[in-house]
């Protein structure tokens, strides 16, 4: 069911919100800058987004359920390149200046306009299946571990690892509500982890289809087939996991803009975890490993987390009645620097040179970022 409500603000961002949040991770401009003139790092990212048409073209034109769909996907080729060319004369123009956000909103919008509701639902339907068949060897896998800490820890290991399934991170910008192994093989067992130790966990997706991010609609389905008749997943109780719709339709997310029911959800919380992309390396037995917890010294955030503060956490969930996850992959591009009421983690992987560059870090470098409530109000 999509969302039709009006958009409010996320309630655990820290107040006054117009002071202490604003989305977009990299600033784009600055107000010495020409607003007749764009930005070198606004270039940038029109050039990004740019160079991205050829594969969304491509995509859009093997949608079997639009009509005419070659010459409509053309048509979104010229008319989203007429954009982005207009930013490059006037950055004011349609809403600019450009950012992030805006980028992908004109996108998605031309899509929309020409009958292309959701470009990637082939690929992800079969990422789907192919990651619920594999779900229970990673869940026995997980359950395989008998310290609490090293069973949580391999799963942290599994939200990262789910990318390697990914459509590639030449093409696209991958962010964590991505479906298959993603959602499946990450954030699930990881979600069931949370359930087990007595959480509360809602996952809250996407309203609309953007790239091949998972839906509200999509994830729904996805529970229903992973959980057995008596509603439980593997063998955990599953009651107390709910999906919410966030009211997002984009691959990045303002967090000033979600569903009421996210809103009404989240209200008591006492973690959001947003949740990014892996940095993979691979041994020579073709596992994959990502790098975790270690602190890079080029990067210029604290991207290191002790084991031990998340396993307070979590060890003390008798004081805490209720955890959310946030599966929408929107922890680097947007608010990596967003602050929050309650405690906070996100993790996520710098795919864009530009990102590297800001942060003063390298290209996959990993980010594990974990945030204490206390830290960030006085």
């Amino acid at each position: 069911m999509e969302s039709a409500s009006e958009l409010v603000d996320f309630p655990l961002l820290l107040t006054p919100i117009d002071s202490n949040y604003r989305a977009c991770t990299i600033p784009y401009r600055f107000p010495s800058d020409n607003p007749r003139k764009p930005t070198p790092i606004e270039i940038s990212w029109i050039d990004l987004f740019y160079n991205s048409i050829p594969s969304f073209k491509k995509r859009a034109e093997s949608d079997t359920s639009v009509p005419d769909a070659a010459a409509r996907a053309e048509k979104f080729a010229e008319r989203y390149a007429e954009i982005l060319e207009d930013f490059k004369k006037d950055p004011e123009s349609h809403g600019g200046p450009p950012d992030c956000i805006l980028l992908c909103r004109l996108r998605e919008q031309i899509l929309r306009e020409l009958g292309f509701r959701d470009i990637f639902k082939k690929v992800k339907d079969e990422e789907n299946a192919k990651a619920i068949s594999l779900f229970e060897d990673v869940v026995r896998l997980n359950d395989a571990i008998e310290d609490e800490g090293k069973r949580l820890e391999n799963l942290v290991r599994g939200i990262f690892a789910g990318n390697i399934f990914d459509l590639g991170s030449a093409q696209v910008i991958i962010f964590v509500d991505n479906s298959g192994a993603d959602i499946i093989l990450g954030i699930l067992p990881f979600a069931r982890e949370l359930l087990r130790r007595g959480s509360q966990v809602v996952l809250a997706a996407n309203d609309l289809p953007s790239i091949n991010d998972v839906t509200y609609s999509e994830l729904v389905e996805i529970i229903s087939k992973l959980k057995d008749e008596e509603g439980r997943l593997m063998g955990v109780d599953a009651s107390n996991l709910l999906i919410a719709n966030s009211g997002n339709d984009l691959p990045v997310i303002d967090l000033t803009r979600v569903s009421q029911e996210l809103a009404y959800l989240a209200s008591d919380a006492d973690l959001v975890i947003l949740e990014g992309m892996a940095n993979l390396t691979r041994n020579g037995k073709s596992d994959y490993f990502p790098v975790l917890w270690g602190k890079s010294d080029k990067m210029n955030l604290d991207c290191s987390i002790e084991r031990s503060k998340l396993h307070s956490f979590l060890d003390g969930r008798s004081e805490f009645k209720e955890v959310r996850v946030m599966d929408s992959g929107r922890g680097i591009e947007t608010n990596l620097y967003a602050q929050f009421k309650c405690d906070s983690l996100k993790i996520g992987m710098v795919k864009h040179p530009e990102v590297a560059q800001f942060l003063g870090g390298r290209l996959y470098d990993c980010v594990f970022k974990y945030n204490e409530a206390s830290s960030l109000q006085a």
